[in-house]
């Protein structure tokens, strides 16, 4: 059986990006999206290879480069594709956890809820 093409935490944080005005707070929920994705992608029972996962790392590292962001979020954010360089579901797990405060001050409560959900799904992997 094949995994879902996107888990539950992207299609909310997708939703969310599709109703957000162009602008900053965009940018940030779109940033946010990719982090959780490549995050997400290292948990089973679905992992990506491990060159998939660099190839979404270096995706990641030149997305930020390029978005408009807030301070906050965008520190979060380059600490969380640092941390994700181990390629673990601990590692995966550890950013997620680390995203949820930043993601519901700068992006909205709905923004953190999402990720909180996918930081205590990760949990249970590691």
């Amino acid at each position: 059986m094949n995994a879902p093409a996107t888990t539950p935490v992207e299609k909310r944080l997708v939703d969310l990006l599709a109703t957000a005005a162009r602008g900053p707070r965009r940018d940030g929920l779109y940033a946010l999206w990719l982090t959780v994705r490549t995050a997400e992608g290292l948990l089973p029972p679905a992992a990506v290879s491990a060159k998939n996962h660099r190839r979404r790392l270096q995706s990641l590292e030149h997305r930020l480069g390029s978005l408009a962001l807030s301070a906050p979020l965008k520190r979060a954010l380059v600490a969380a594709r640092q941390h994700l360089e181990p390629a673990t579901a601990a590692s995966a797990a550890l950013v997620l956890g680390q995203l949820v405060t930043p993601a519901g001050e700068v992006l909205g409560v709905e923004a953190g809820d999402a990720v909180a959900a996918a930081a205590r799904a990760a949990r249970t992997f590691i």
